[in-house]
């Protein structure tokens, strides 16, 4: 897994997707720092927010305009410090350079974008969080998740979400990328229970590794008109499945206009 040493904060690095890509170690750079932005608490198949089989389930009673918001407007509806006890949100530092990853299967593109840190279709704007539960502060496997929002014009939302899960189907064997750092290997997508929120939902797994260790990348896309919100989480420590938690994709699938 090769991230850019000169991104030093736990924020920067817990996106090494939007950086410089999660792929396997190919004898680049070491990912200082990943210990800080690690979660190892497994996801959970059961209970009222998960859903199990095929990863997609809508929210009970969606709703919404469907308007395409702008880059201001998605500032005011990303979750903010105590929306959801015990998480701090901030801005992410860093997103202005984006992955390069160009997969060899262009069946497998959606996923990649994804895994740069631009989602396709290209979105109208994009508003970039971290969420830090504060009550593990000082742990090794402190939970902190990457949040995306991203607006699209009429029916690009919906794409998204389903050339996503195409991807996810067709590349479930694993897939190949090169990038200005040179090859990644990806050993397989898997999909993943999901919390039911917003008008679409859609979990799955990455697998990666850092310096020939198994390192899961857990993705949670909800989708409410034409917003979508894209969580990520990654485990650098064990090869436990990060949680995206749900109190986060429920809360701010509510803000979503």
């Amino acid at each position: 897994m090769k991230v850019r040493t000169t991104l030093v904060t736990a924020s920067t690095l817990v996106l090494c997707l939007a950086a410089a890509g999660c792929g396997p170690d190919d004898g680049g750079d070491k990912g200082a720092g990943a210990k800080a932005t690690a979660s190892r608490t497994p996801v959970s198949g059961s209970g009222p927010t998960a859903t199990p089989g095929a990863g997609s389930a809508p929210a009970p009673t969606p709703t919404s305009n469907g308007r395409t918001l702008t880059e201001a407007e998605l500032a005011k509806v990303v979750l903010a410090t105590d929306e959801v006890p015990g998480f701090e949100i901030a801005p992410l530092e860093g997103t202005d350079e984006r992955g390069t990853e160009e997969p060899e299967d262009e069946a497998c593109r959606p996923i990649t974008a994804i895994i740069n840190g631009s989602p396709e279709p290209a979105p109208a704007a994009t508003v970039f969080r971290t969420a830090t539960d504060t009550r593990e502060e000082g742990k090794d496997d402190q939970t902190v998740v990457t949040e995306i929002l991203t607006s699209h014009p009429k029916g690009g939302a919906e794409e998204l979400l389903r050339s996503v899960r195409d991807a996810a189907r067709n590349c479930a064997d694993g897939f190949r990328t090169t990038s200005e750092d040179g090859p990644s290997t990806y050993t397989e997508v898997k999909t993943l229970p999901v919390v039911q929120a917003g008008q679409e939902s859609f979990a799955y797994q990455v697998t990666g590794s850092l310096e020939g260790a198994r390192v899961p990348l857990v993705f949670h896309l909800v989708r409410t008109g034409s917003t979508v919100v894209t969580f990520y989480a990654a485990d650098f420590l064990t090869a436990t499945t990060p949680e995206v938690p749900a109190a986060l994709v429920t809360a701010q699938a509510a803000k979503l206009p």
